[in-house]
């Protein structure tokens, strides 16, 4: 924890973006040691000839800016690009019960791995082997398991070439334990949309910005986690559209904005106003503001049509292309507005004010993230807002839709070639053609159900391709502890994190080749494709020198341990690693509607975009229509029953510092607080009320009755524009005090954007 001499909590007084941005980005690389040769770097990023960023998947334009990288994918671009090295030699030094006190950070700033490592028992140190070694003690080890007992996790950063080589290999060792990150974050997305919409993804595209006229972005900081859509958000602000944001903070990037790629803005005191309302909800009242919204969209077009004006909801759409309008709109009556302020946080005339103006749109974007899915009523909140857009007709046509904006950079490409946990989502029948298998019939295991399984035993096995899963997901000591009695983790990475260094009878931690650096197979230069968050695939070519001469690409470390583990099968894993081309030759065959030439289509500017049926008003529904679906409850958490004075609601975050596990450094600059990632933003007047002060510690409890103690100590309170009742924190260092039962119903999506707690002086 860091002393408070090196801790200073002072208001961010500037807009985002500006030149705090551009001293940032030279700051990184000069930290990274590559000032030079990162800004060359940068200027290949997100680009059609270059490679696609590394941090978020915001969409990359056929038309990019010169400097098509935002601070945050700078971060992560020097990150990755670092000249520091974790060598053999460091784990010589230091034994991995000591690298268990470490903080993220300090593992992380070690640097790049540069060669394959296995944990020596008899000292407690990784040791160096070479890869042939490592593949045939992972294969021998996988092969003396049983597959049901065995998770194959993605981090979310994986090529399309590699997650399905990924997937292959999983489903021919006979498991779907597939589980990723969109367990963590999305997947209410994916469970709530096809039932509204008939597609599992957004349908809103770039183009959209250029012709909406009102877009509403719900439980999303942009500022923070995909910078560059602050452009077109400027953009649209810039020729008069309106944006309606909800959030619980007001976060900088939401409020007001400086393009550092604007001349105007940088040397002047000019910057853009990026809202026309701001409505500060509590967190867990997305469902009741939602129901809001509809009921005086609906209200608004009952006088409407009385006053024979024009009418509000779309209703030729809506008798053409839905179905469950009535009992929509009987729910939405039924439910009083005391109940909605309650639940919500907001006063009605301030929903009934973003209402109108949404109703009053003809093409209107609506734009959520993590602040919607990760809620027991996740999948009810994604399916609220397809609600909201289908009473203005606003699903299938120029400038509207609906866009989750997804988090890591190929999440939803990985998920779209077969890494799932769900079979039914697999074209078995054309796995059985390629490579005469018979997928597993059994469902696999979600992240949840993995967490659940260390716990009582049942997975005995994790292979993971990126990420550090042990510090993302909730209940992490219960966790930590399973983790421990495994038989074998397999850790796939470019840097060193947390679930490295906890360890059970046998680890591996196995380097793999950066996205932006060369790939180069038997001399040849590869490249790998992605989707970002708008459905678009893109070609990525890495532009940098390898940080070590003993890395393996991804595909490669994939093909080695396939080899050593599966029994004779019709897979050329060879010839895929030898020749990338061949792995998207199988990919088009696999999934011939999403891929077809795929080859040539992959470097064509802006991507090409995957078929949407609801883009085109063709539902791919049970009942071939669009479908208003009528919430069970306002209560996104009410499974958290905990009440009373004392008890305060928490929502976890990520600072301005940070991308999803990754942190970059101490100082969340747009939030004012330097120096620690151990604290609690409290509302005023909460701070008072309950007998504490500014700066003071604490020690946070979860208020569950379950028996289990959950706690986090060391936690500053600092002063912050929050609503009453309610704190916010960090992810990961908070997600202690989520239980793993308390999760989306449907999707399983880990509810950590709101939990009960109690706090208690220290």
């Amino acid at each position: 924890m860091a002393q408070d001499e090196d801790i200073h909590i002072e208001p961010f007084t500037h807009a985002a973006g500006g030149w705090t941005s551009v001293k940032e980005v030279a700051h990184a690389l000069k930290e990274a040691h590559i000032p030079l040769d990162g800004t060359r770097v940068l200027l290949k990023q997100n680009k059609p000839d270059g490679f696609a960023c590394v941090s978020c998947s915001w969409a990359k334009p056929a038309d990019p800016h010169p400097a098509e990288f935002c601070e945050h994918g700078a971060k992560a671009t020097a990150w990755e690009l670092t000249t520091d090295r974790c060598t053999p030699e460091f784990f010589a030094k230091h034994t991995l019960g000591e690298l268990e006190s470490w903080t993220e950070l300090e593992l992380e700033s070690q640097g790049r791995l540069t060669a394959p490592l296995r944990w020596d028992a008899a000292t407690d140190k990784y040791v160096e082997v070479s890869w042939d070694e490592a593949f045939a003690d992972i294969g021998a080890r996988l092969k003396a398991l049983e597959p049901r007992s065995v998770v194959f996790y993605t981090s979310g950063r994986a090529s399309l070439e590699a997650s399905y080589m990924y997937a292959l290999m999983a489903r021919l060792y006979g498991t779907n334990n597939l589980p990723d990150s969109s367990n963590m974050c999305h997947e209410s997305t994916s469970v709530g949309l096809p039932g509204s919409i008939g597609v599992p993804v957004g349908t809103a595209q770039l183009e959209d910005f250029k012709q909406c006229d009102c877009i509403f972005i719900m439980g999303h900081n942009i500022g923070t986690n995909a910078p560059r859509m602050l452009h077109d958000l400027q953009e649209c602000r810039e020729r008069g559209v309106p944006i309606l944001v909800f959030n619980p903070l007001r976060e900088v990037g939401l409020v007001r904005f400086a393009n550092p790629l604007k001349p105007g803005q940088m040397v002047t005191p000019a910057d853009t106003a990026m809202n026309t309302q701001y409505l500060q909800l509590k967190p867990g009242g997305d469902l009741a503001a939602l129901t809001g919204l509809c009921k005086a969209i609906v209200a608004l077009d009952d006088q409407a049509r009385e006053a024979g004006d024009d009418a509000v909801v779309d209703h030729a759409f809506v008798e053409q292309h839905t179905q469950g309008f009535e009992a929509f709109c009987l729910h939405l009556r039924q439910v009083e507005w005391p109940a909605i302020e309650e639940t919500s946080g907001l006063a009605r005339a301030a929903i009934e004010s973003a209402a109108a103006v949404i109703g009053r749109s003809k093409r209107v974007v609506g734009v959520y993230g993590m602040g919607l899915t990760q809620h027991k009523s996740g999948v009810a909140n994604v399916q609220m807002v397809a609600n909201l857009l289908l009473l203005g007709g606003n699903i299938g046509k120029p400038g509207a839709g609906i866009l989750p904006v997804r988090g890591h950079s190929n999440v939803q490409g990985q998920r779209t070639v077969g890494i799932t946990e769900k079979p039914e989502h697999v074209p078995a029948d054309k796995l059985k053609e390629l490579f005469d298998f018979d997928i597993p019939k059994d469902k696999g295991l979600t992240t949840v159900e993995t967490c659940k399984g260390l716990a009582d035993g049942s997975v005995q096995a994790i292979v993971a391709l990126g990420g550090n899963l042990l510090r993302a997901v909730p209940d992490g000591p219960v966790v930590e502890r399973g983790w421990r009695r495994m038989k074998l983790s397999v850790q796939v990475a470019t840097k060193l994190n947390r679930s490295h260094v906890v360890h059970g009878e046998a680890a591996y931690l196995l380097p793999c080749l950066g996205r932006i650096e060369i790939d180069r197979q038997g001399g040849v230069e590869q490249a790998v494709s992605m989707e970002d968050s708008t459905g678009c695939m893109h070609g990525s070519r890495g532009v940098a020198e390898p940080a070590s001469d003993r890395l393996l690409s991804e595909p490669a470390i994939v093909a080695g341990i396939a080899k050593a583990t599966l029994r004779p099968n019709k897979v050329p894993w060879d010839a895929w690693v030898a020749d990338y081309a061949k792995v998207r030759e199988a990919i088009a065959k696999t999934y011939p509607e999403i891929f077809h030439d795929f080859e040539q289509r992959m470097w064509q500017p802006g991507g090409f975009h995957r078929p949407l049926g609801a883009c085109h008003r063709e539902w791919k529904t049970p009942n071939g229509k669009a479908n208003f679906i009528v919430p069970p409850t306002l209560e996104e958490d009410d499974d958290m029953t905990a009440r009373g004075p004392d008890v305060i609601r928490l929502t976890t975050l990520r600072s301005f510092d940070q991308f999803n596990t990754t942190v970059y450094g101490l100082h969340d600059r747009f939030r004012g607080i330097h120096g620690t990632r151990h604290v609690l933003m409290m509302n005023d007047e909460d701070i008072a009320r309950l007998g504490f002060a500014d700066g003071q510690l604490v020690r946070a409890s979860t208020a569950a009755n379950d028996g289990v103690r959950r706690e986090v100590p060391g936690l500053r309170i600092v002063r912050y524009d929050i609503p009453r009742g309610c704190a916010a924190g960090y992810f990961p260092e908070l997600t202690p005090l989520v239980p793993l039962w308390h999760h989306a119903v449907g999707s399983q999506v880990p509810a950590y954007k709101s939990v009960p707690i109690r706090l208690q002086a220290m």
